[in-house]
């Protein structure tokens, strides 16, 4: 049985990230997507690409995805056949990520209506047509899931994480300190630690 690990970077990120996976998932094929969508409707149509061209070749599907890959793949994936997937520092309520955002820049829905994109001081561009897209197409995610959050996390709130675990029945890990980017030394042992303990519990019950 051919057995694959897709990873999904977060913003800034790159396919090599798949590689720290392999020695967690030994026998697994792993690999990553190197994916140039900077929104949904654009990442749908790529993921979905890349993912059928795997899907015919293994008979199981992990899926690790991080930050705005975790969105990007819940827009994406959510029909497809994954048995399970691991969510790192998930994007999981992108409409109040974006007011959050206008919010700290200071801009109203009617300046960002009229105006349809705006660059904000903290780099990230604003868009009319992203708001409305995303109200618009709202996540629909029934894909066993883990999740794993640090508590420190600046872009989504403890309230939001909660309520999306609560949503679609996930199980969520919560690391005291944790930031949203998991790089440290430390935070990366708690991340290999909790996906080898997820992982061996699977295992053991036959996945």
């Amino acid at each position: 049985m051919r057995q694959l690990v897709l990873y999904i970077h977060g913003k800034g990120g790159n396919a090599m990230e798949a590689d720290h996976y392999k020695t967690l998932f030994a026998g697994y094929d792993v690999v990553g997507l190197d994916y140039h969508a900077d929104d949904p409707w654009e990442a749908i149509s790529e993921f979905k690409e890349f993912f059928h061209g795997y899907r015919k070749g293994h008979d199981s599907i992990i899926l690790i995805a991080n930050s705005i890959g975790a969105y990007f793949s819940m827009c994406a994936f959510n029909y497809e056949q994954i048995d399970k997937a691991f969510f790192i520092s998930p994007i999981v309520d992108m409409e109040k990520l974006i007011l959050d955002m206008m919010g700290w820049a200071d801009i109203t829905e009617e300046k960002l209506r009229e105006k349809q994109l705006i660059t904000t001081g903290f780099g990230e561009t604003l868009s009319w047509e992203y708001l409305c897209y995303v109200r618009n197409h709202p996540v629909n995610w029934s894909v066993p899931t883990y999740i794993l959050y640090g508590d420190k996390d600046n872009l989504t709130s403890q309230e939001t994480i909660h309520k999306f675990a609560d949503d679609v029945n996930a199980e969520l890990t919560i690391m005291q300190n944790g930031e949203h980017w998991f790089h440290t030394a430390e935070q990366m042992s708690f991340l290999d630690g909790w996906i080898k303990k997820i992982h061996w519990i699977d295992i053991r019950q036959g996945e």
